[in-house]
């Protein structure tokens, strides 16, 4: 199943009027089962590493702040459940383009895991001097996922502060150098995809850690 174009008109409709979107069921629940087998097969050949703040000479690891574990995803070499995911990405990215005018010429993501006592602290998308991420995205997988599980994604918003609980199938949007937000304290093992729309061309390496 492909995005839907009530799904492309909503997320830019949100970002155009308040900066953020939440859309449910931006995953069947087949295709999330699949996408967290993907995961599995990454834990168990312990491909996931302690994900740091900041980048190149500035990076950085600090419990106190972030405690995530992330591995990176390359599109020419991801499985078909992922790679249907990124299918949707790009085709949310082409219409952003379209319709909003974005400029958006790359994405960037990772599988995201937050153990239980984890968080992220209050931050914004943006690199020091880097200001090439444009709309972050992260499309939740946590299929028992039950109030007071934890895990939130809080987004501090002009007016009020919004929690969007990390149900799975869903997807949070929002402008990277506009929404400061973060994580809070997960209880149990939290599963997302994580990334970020650029209004620059992907390097041709991938960033270990950030």
């Amino acid at each position: 199943m492909n995005i839907t174009t009530d799904q492309l008109e909503f997320v830019a409709d949100g970002l155009a009027n308040q900066d953020y979107a939440i859309v449910d069921n931006f995953l069947p629940t087949e295709e999330v089962f699949d996408i967290l087998k993907v995961f599995a097969l990454h834990q168990d050949h312990d491909r996931f590493k302690r994900a740091g703040i900041g980048k190149d000479d500035n990076l950085q690891y600090d419990r106190s702040i972030r405690g995530d574990y992330i591995k990176w995803i390359d599109p020419k070499d991801a499985l078909p459940p992922v790679q249907k995911f990124l299918n949707r990405i790009n085709d949310l990215k082409d219409y952003l383009n379209r319709t909003c005018f974005l400029g958006i010429k790359d994405y960037e993501t990772h599988f995201t895991i937050y153990p239980p006592g984890s968080f992220y602290k209050r931050h914004l998308d943006q690199f020091k001097n880097d200001g090439a991420r444009k709309i972050s995205f992260i499309c939740y997988l946590n299929t028992q996922w039950q109030p007071g599980d934890g895990g939130e994604l809080r987004l501090y918003l002009d007016d009020e502060i919004k929690d969007v609980a990390p149900t799975a199938g869903k997807l949070a949007c929002f402008r990277s150098e506009i929404i400061e937000h973060e994580v809070l304290l997960s209880k149990k093992d939290r599963f997302s995809l994580t990334g970020w729309m650029l209004n620059l061309p992907l390097g041709l390496e991938f960033v270990v850690d950030q």
